[in-house]
């Protein structure tokens, strides 16, 4: 039996009782380590499951997703998730794969952001399609996820965003190389989506488009949540860009 079992968006308490049972009967447990993070380590969630686990980044869950099904037709084994299961397309794939080689699974949900975001007061039926900010680089500069932004906007409707993470990503000239080196862990913060938000805003300006969104319009910035220390604070675009939730 393969396992989905979803942690939650605190720490090593947050697992469901039920994915609590299922994980420590599993003779393999992986820990998904790309998509969103706690804040705890890896040794706090052993030390609390009482339980091994087998860190599992982008590369192994995209590239070598066989290796974590391997044998689950005839043993457990446990794939955990930040938050919940689905929130990423990535753990769906790892689903279908298990459906493909007759390997029963269960899925196990939890809180996600996609729901616990209604902390900010704002209703969850308002929102409209999630968006991802990702890091910018000197070359490649994207904006689709603004026009996503605009059109929600358009209809009335809040957009979540989800921002960057960059864990264990290669830098151009050690993927060209194909030097196995990876770069330290980056974490988009609220105040840099607000200012690549700013930049293309000042970008459709000087391509004489008025954006509907604009320096003043109204956001809400969140950090950790479902952590004791949580943090959210509103105000302006503009204000977002200087405020600082770490």
């Amino acid at each position: 039996m393969l396992y989905l079992v979803g942690l939650g968006l605190g720490d090593a308490k947050d697992i469901t009782v039920k994915g609590l049972e299922a994980v420590r009967r599993c003779r393999r447990v992986y820990l998904e380590a790309y998509t969103s993070v706690l804040t705890v380590g890896k040794e706090a969630l052993e030390e609390f499951y009482g339980k091994e686990l087998i860190l599992a980044d982008r590369e192994a869950v995209e590239q070598e997703a066989d290796s974590i099904l391997k044998e689950a037709d005839v043993s457990d084994v446990a794939f955990l998730v930040v938050g919940d299961p689905f929130g990423a397309t990535t753990h769906s794939d790892l689903v279908l794969r298990a459906v493909k080689l007759g390997i029963p699974y269960t899925v196990i949900h939890n809180a996600s952001i996609m729901n616990a975001v209604g902390c900010c007061g704002l209703q969850l039926y308002n929102f409209g399609e999630t968006v991802s900010i990702v890091f910018w680089t000197d070359t490649w500069k994207p904006e689709s996820f603004f026009d996503k932004i605009k059109k929600n906007h358009q209809n009335g409707m809040h957009t979540l965003c989800l921002l960057d993470i960059k864990v264990k990503e290669q830098s151009l000239e050690n993927l060209m190389k194909g030097k196995k080196i990876y770069e330290p862990p980056r974490y988009m913060s609220v105040n840099q989506a607000a200012e690549q938000l700013l930049a293309i805003i000042q970008n459709r300006r000087l391509q004489g488009e008025e954006a509907e969104i604009t320096e003043n319009t109204i956001c809400v910035g969140l950090a950790r949540v479902g952590a004791p220390d949580q943090k959210i604070a509103s105000g302006t675009l503009y204000q977002m860009s200087t405020v600082e939730l770490a």
